[in-house]
C-alpha cells in the first residue's frame, strides 16, 4: 500500500494534525463566549462603561498620586465625582480601613 518509510510516518502526521486541531478548537471555545458577548449592544456598553471608569480612576490617581490618608481621601472624592458625572456606579473607597470599624 505505502512504502515502508511513508507508512511509519503517516500515524505520526495524523497525530500532529489531530493535536493541532484539538488545540485550535479548545482555544476557539475559550474565546467565543467573551467575543460573542462583546458583539451584543449590552456587552459593548459594558465595555465602554468599564473603560470610562478606568479613565476616571487614572485621572484621580494622576491628580493625587500620594498614598497618604489625606491624598487617598481626595482621590476617592475625585473618583466618585468623575463616576457620578459619567453616570456610572460608585466604587468602594480606597481609604485604609480601620480594623476597629469592621
Amino acid at each position: 500500500m505505502y512504502p515502508s518509510s511513508t507508512a511509519s510516518t503517516l500515524p505520526m502526521r495524523f497525530r500532529l494534525v489531530f493535536r493541532a486541531a484539538s488545540i485550535a478548537l479548545f482555544v476557539a471555545v475559550l474565546i467565543s463566549p467573551g467575543a460573542a458577548f462583546a458583539v451584543t449592544q449590552y456587552g459593548q456598553q459594558m465595555l465602554r462603561n468599564w473603560a470610562q471608569a478606568d479613565r476616571c480612576a487614572a485621572q484621580a490617581t494622576k491628580q493625587f498620586p500620594d498614598y497618604t490618608a489625606d491624598a487617598l481621601a481626595k482621590r476617592d472624592q475625585a473618583l466618585q465625582e468623575c463616576l457620578s458625572n459619567s453616570v456610572l456606579p460608585p466604587r468602594t473607597p480606597l481609604e485604609p480601613q480601620n480594623p476597629a470599624h469592621r
